[in-house]
């Protein structure tokens, strides 16, 4: 299990093949990168993403530890970047490997339901207008009631 939480760029194609290689008795990998979208019509500058260190560390590795026991995972990574991010800009990843390829799925997924929600990152929108903290979604929320 490696959880990261960094300024700097990572190269998810890079991150994802050494991941792989050392899942060892994995018959599947799942990956997902989430990328800083523009505000609808444009305009966004940036997106500026605060944490906690230390906390935000473990309430990540507290949710990859949970995924790893309720699928039995073989590995687990979750990358998280923080500063001021371009839109277009890779903000996060998470990789999952597993004996089974719905395990794997499955536990991306649940990955990203409680890294949305739960993770302690706060996000702030800077447009030409001024800068603006991002409000929780009700989606996000009810997302959490499949897991």
């Amino acid at each position: 299990m490696e959880i990261r939480v960094q300024a700097e760029a990572f190269d998810a194609g890079a991150e994802l093949n050494r991941f792989s290689a050392g899942a060892e008795g994995a018959g599947g990998v799942v990956s997902f990168t989430g990328v800083v979208r523009d505000l609808p019509g444009g305009g966004l500058r940036a997106m500026e993403i605060e944490h906690y260190p230390g906390m935000t560390e473990k309430a990540l590795t507290d949710f990859a530890a949970q995924a790893m026991e309720r699928w039995a995972l073989s590995d687990v990574l979750v990358i998280h970047r923080f500063g001021a991010l371009a839109p277009g800009a890779q903000i996060m990843m998470v990789a999952t490997a597993a004996p089974h390829r719905r395990a794997a799925f499955e536990a991306a997924d649940y990955l990203m339901d409680y890294l949305k929600s739960r993770a302690p990152f706060w996000k702030k929108e800077i447009t030409a207008a001024g800068a603006d903290w991002v409000a929780a979604k009700a989606q996000d929320e009810a997302d959490l009631d499949r897991w």
